[in-house]
């Protein structure tokens, strides 16, 4: 619906114009006029009445018989209409009214003045598009985009160069154990006035009747793994046995893991060489339900490319495994508890360049001594009524990770294992005695890793 305003020719404001638009006698023409500011429109011909199509999209006042005062107040598209003396049409103006993005622009140009980033307007939001350098010159221009329209903001920009990171990454536990005991048990046993007479004393594994009735027939009751000596004499009617027992442990574990993995700029990629532990869960129905926690080595990681080849990386790394010492039992159900270890970090670093996550040590000591009450403070005989164990674990953990910048490569490029070997055929297998058929020199271009050693340092072992 149109709004017809007949404007007296002697009403005049003090304004001062943006930008100057003449308008002449027949034609139509588009005016863009920014959101809150002004533009001031001269005819050739001097108007009597002046109208607007929608005055919520701009509104207008006149300066003189032919100066028109054009307010933008709200993102749309309307018309403005000049008329003459005799109420005959001068022209028709469209007036199309756009949020202002000049101070936007300035303030894009100062704060990324490398990035080609074009800026248009689209009713009243902000359409950013071209290509940025970085996933965070993309993500600053966007957040200053929503100081000026907030939650009207389109992003069509693209980010160029490199934007896959793979990460390259080497866990290494080394575990080592060491326990050791010292045990001696003492049997006396005889005829005495014609009485039976029997005494164990000590801290081995002889001090039961068993064991007793064992030394003095001269047999070992040792059930430990470890080293027994037996000593026997006969004071008179008493036989005297001594059973001295000794025990030593070692151990030694290596753990390893050198996953590769490849993300794309800010997005998470996840790694797990383990398994999963069944835990069961009551349900308020009385039921029993089962959840599956994860253990074994774990990796995530979110990288982001930044400028000049920076590679920001945000890492949680883990490493779990059952602990048969920890554990609880309900109903039946024995539930056992995790040994962890874990480390988060964020890091900036180049393509190739690494970083080492040291020093997360353990180191368990115990520590204990069993001995017959008085008897074994005697001094020098009183090691024969008392024992001591020790034992003492340690493990370190390692973690060493590389990213680099990577992007697709062709599939002739890469290689399994399985390429240079095939199954043998019936005549290799049993007049032969292959177990299978190497096919290297028949298709020696199945891809640089295919080609190196089998027997090399790295790669896959068969033998």
């Amino acid at each position: 619906m149109a709004f017809c305003a007949c404007v007296a020719l002697g009403s005049v404001h003090s304004v001062s114009a943006e930008t100057l638009r003449i308008v002449k006698q027949g034609t139509t023409s588009t005016l863009n006029v920014p959101m809150n500011r002004a533009v001031v429109v001269e005819s050739d011909l001097p108007f009597a009445e002046l109208s607007i199509a929608n005055p919520s999209i701009a509104d207008f006042s006149t300066l003189s018989d032919r100066t028109v005062y054009l307010l933008g107040k709200s993102p749309g598209l309307t018309t403005l209409t000049l008329l003459d003396g005799s109420g005959r049409l001068i022209s028709n103006v469209d007036v199309r009214v756009a949020a202002d993005i000049s101070e936007f622009k300035e303030r894009l140009r100062q704060i990324l003045p490398n990035e080609k980033i074009e800026v248009r307007t689209a009713n009243d939001g902000i359409v950013l598009s071209g290509t940025v350098g970085s996933i965070t010159a993309l993500d600053q221009a966007l957040v200053l985009a929503e100081r000026y329209a907030p939650q009207r903001v389109s992003n069509l920009m693209s980010v160029g160069g490199v934007q896959q990171v793979m990460l390259k990454v080497r866990f290494a536990e080394m575990q080592r154990s060491v326990a050791k005991s010292l045990g001696s048990s003492l049997a006396l046993g005889g005829n005495v006035a014609n009485n039976n007479v029997g005494l164990n004393l000590g801290t081995g594994s002889g001090t039961s009747s068993t064991g007793q009735a064992n030394i003095l027939s001269g047999a070992s009751s040792n059930t430990g793994g470890g080293a027994a000596t037996l000593i026997g004499f006969n004071a008179g009617p008493i036989e005297v046995g001594i059973l001295l027992e000794a025990l030593e442990t070692k151990g030694f574990v290596r753990t390893l893991a050198e996953p590769n993995l490849t993300a794309l700029s800010g997005k998470k990629a996840e790694f797990l060489a383990g398994g999963e532990y069944p835990v069961p869960v009551a349900q308020d129905t009385g039921s029993v339900s089962v959840e599956y926690k994860n253990f074994g080595i774990g990796l995530e990681f979110t990288p982001t490319v930044l400028k000049d080849g920076l590679i920001n990386l945000e890492l949680d790394a883990s490493v779990s495994s059952l602990d048969p010492s920890s554990f609880y039992t309900a109903g039946g159900i024995t539930v056992y508890g995790f040994k962890t270890r874990k480390t988060s970090t964020t890091v900036e670093m180049k393509d190739g360049e690494s970083f080492a996550i040291a020093g997360l040590l353990q180191d368990d000591f115990s520590d204990n001594a069993k001995q017959v009450p008085w008897l074994g403070d005697v001094p020098v005989l009183g090691a024969l009524f008392r024992s001591a164990d020790f034992s003492r674990s340690q493990s370190e953990l390692v973690i060493i990770v590389t990213p680099h910048l990577v992007t697709p490569t062709r599939g002739q490029a890469l290689a399994l294992p399985t390429d240079r070997i095939r199954a043998p055929s019936e005549k290799d297998l049993f007049l032969n005695g292959k177990l299978y058929k190497d096919l290297s020199r028949i298709n020696p271009g199945a891809g640089e890793v295919a080609r190196q050693d089998f027997n090399s340092s790295y790669g896959y072992v068969l033998d």
